[in-house]
């Protein structure tokens, strides 16, 4: 047997419980430590997992063993002798890909929120017994996890309950787990075994699905080179009616969606919510190599008690943005203008945030934890997205790349030198580092495009990068009706301010974030009806609202002012030079 055995069971799934037991055969002499992990790799932000634990005890034998609580995550057990049994139960009621859900139709949890770290036993290997409900309810239940199965008479079977390994902690938790009667569907890319596990009510073109992905995936191997990292890859979605979200793990992700967003048996085209979907897809499984083994020198390794700053999230999750879409082009699941549009979707998000001109990249990156994570009503005009400019940088710097080197140099290159230097050696990557590797690859002097694109808040010259290449990019108004420059929600039939804008009319005006709007030029505002009011005004018209902010009704002049020129359009070049034609179809080809 491990040092270390964690038994976890889904006690009672119409409660939500998980119970969890850990056998310690040599705790320390002086009182063996335990601790949660307070947030999950690739989600930064600090989560406290460890307030869902709702009892918790500690045995040597048939004794007791006093357990003291020492901060909001950390017990401390009194010193004993023989082996420690830990027993608590975990509530997991969060349907997300971040923590642990459970109830009669399914289970999944991820290591991070459900098994208490050993101190002092980190680093050695452990094994899991993961158990099944109680109760015939539950006879067709199964597992999916790339976690070993621990072999021999008590090792778990392939997608079975029972014992599986690891060979740390770290790895332990970097394996999420969904159990229940779930659907299963495999391919294989560059020989590597992958599968795809579905759960929740669904119908879809199990064959389209997994023929667009092997197609993605194999691009993606071949990116940054034979063989894949793995030797299993799993993707564990779960279809609800309304949801979307990712988590990378270092052999699987863990995927929310809306089953809309899977394709329909019998559909000709590609809708845009199963693009959607596939971004996602191959976003998560970018991430396999960029953040999971090239890492920020920062992560190397991960300290789960607090936060671990860097402020190169731009690189690691800007990148993968990139190429997320990127792959799905260059592996011929989606069209050239299939991909512009998703191009300009990204330039148009950048662009319509304020933010952009106040928050740097790396600033950005370093306070994702207290900003990007945990957004206000001012998040617009206050932060930029590593994600969407990141990817917008990850374009700049790989145009610039080409069109400097007349194409014998790519990002393509950057990454594949990152994934030497750092992904296969485990040597993090320094916060200079991207910027070395890419003048270390191309021979060009960058110090000034990074700091500029990361360290400053000026706008990308992407409309001059992208003629290079036979581009063209422009902006339009989303509309001719004049606007009040906020977001808004519809709660029943009411409508909310949720985000002021900056300099836009309703802040103008003295409208705030929370007010509910009533009525304009003394008609009644309603969800169906505001966007008619505006189209019946013209741009300069001033108005007059009245709106409720708390229980107080007040009045404002509003000058509504033209929609923005602010939704960007890429199109091919009417005309295009054959060396810039040579480079277009170097960027969006297969290399």
């Amino acid at each position: 047997m491990s040092a270390v055995r964690y038994r976890i069971t889904p006690s009672h799934p119409e409660a939500h419980l998980f119970e969890v037991e850990i056998d310690i055969a040599d705790p320390a002499p002086d009182g063996q430590r335990l601790s949660l992990p307070a947030w999950i790799p690739g989600s930064y932000m600090i989560r406290e997992f460890a307030r869902h634990i709702v009892r918790i005890e500690a045995r040597d034998g048939i004794r007791a063993v006093p357990l003291t609580k020492i901060d909001k995550h950390t017990w401390q057990a009194a010193p004993c002798e023989g082996v420690l049994r830990v027993r608590y139960e975990v509530y997991a009621w969060d349907l997300s890909v971040r923590a642990a859900h459970l109830d009669t139709t399914h289970g999944f949890f991820n290591g991070s929120s459900v098994f208490l770290m050993v101190h002092g036993a980190e680093q050695q290997p452990c094994e899991v017994d993961i158990r099944p409900p109680a109760g015939r309810t539950y006879k067709e239940w199964r597992v999916a996890t790339t976690l070993p199965e621990a072999g021999g008479r008590a090792g778990a079977r392939r997608h079975g309950f029972g014992l599986y390994r690891a060979a740390s902690y770290d790895e332990l938790i970097d394996h999420p787990v969904e159990m229940g009667s779930f659907a299963l569907h495999t391919f294989k890319a560059c020989g590597v075994p992958h599968e795809v596990v579905i759960t929740g009510h669904h119908d879809i073109d199990a064959a389209r699905l997994c023929e667009d992905l092997r197609r993605i995936c194999e691009w993606q191997i071949r990116l940054f080179g034979e063989p894949a990292p793995f030797e299993r890859y799993v993707f564990l979605v779960m279809a609800v009616g309304d949801g979307y979200g990712g988590l990378e793990h270092r052999s699987s992700t863990a995927l929310l969606c809306s089953r809309n967003d899977l394709p329909a048996p019998g559909a000709a085209a590609m809708s845009d919510a199963y693009r959607g979907f596939l971004g996602l897809c191959s976003h998560e499984y970018f991430h396999a190599w960029n953040i999971k083994r090239i890492k920020p020198a920062a992560f190397e390794p991960y300290d789960l008690t607090h936060e671990n700053y860097t402020r190169l999230l731009w690189a690691f999750e800007g990148f993968t943005s990139y190429y997320d879409d990127l792959a799905l082009v260059r592996s011929g699941v989606i069209t050239q203008d299939d991909y512009f549009k998703l191009l300009a979707k990204t330039v148009t998000q950048v662009m319509r945030g304020g933010g952009r001109l106040k928050q740097s990249l790396a600033d950005s990156s370093f306070d994702a934890w207290v900003k990007y994570y945990r957004q206000d009503e001012n998040a617009p005009n206050a932060i930029v997205s590593y994600y969407t400019k990141g990817a917008l940088v990850a374009l700049a710097l790989d145009l610039t790349l080409r069109s400097k080197t007349r194409g014998a140099v790519s990002l393509d290159d950057v990454m594949r030198h990152l994934w030497q230097a750092h992904g296969q050696t485990g040597v993090g990557v320094p916060e200079d580092g991207v910027r070395r590797a890419a003048e270390a690859v191309s021979g060009l002097k960058l110090k000034k495009f990074f700091a500029e694109a990361t360290e400053g808040t000026e706008d990308l010259p992407l409309d001059d990068l992208l003629r290079a290449v036979g581009v063209e990019l422009g902006y339009e108004a989303a509309g001719s009706t004049p606007v009040l420059g906020a977001k808004t929600a519809n709660e029943g039939d009411t409508v909310k301010l949720t985000q002021v804008l900056d300099h836009g009319a309703a802040q103008r005006a003295g409208l705030s974030a929370g007010d509910v709007l009533v009525a304009l030029d003394n008609l009644r505002i309603t969800a169906s009806s505001l966007d008619a009011l505006l189209k019946r005004r013209q741009p300069g018209d001033e108005v007059k609202i009245n709106a409720f902010r708390r229980d107080e009704l007040m009045k404002f002049r509003v000058r509504l002012d033209a929609a923005p020129a602010d939704q960007a359009k890429i199109v091919i070049a009417p005309r295009v030079s054959a060396p810039a034609r040579a480079l277009l179809k170097q960027w969006l080809g297969r290399g």
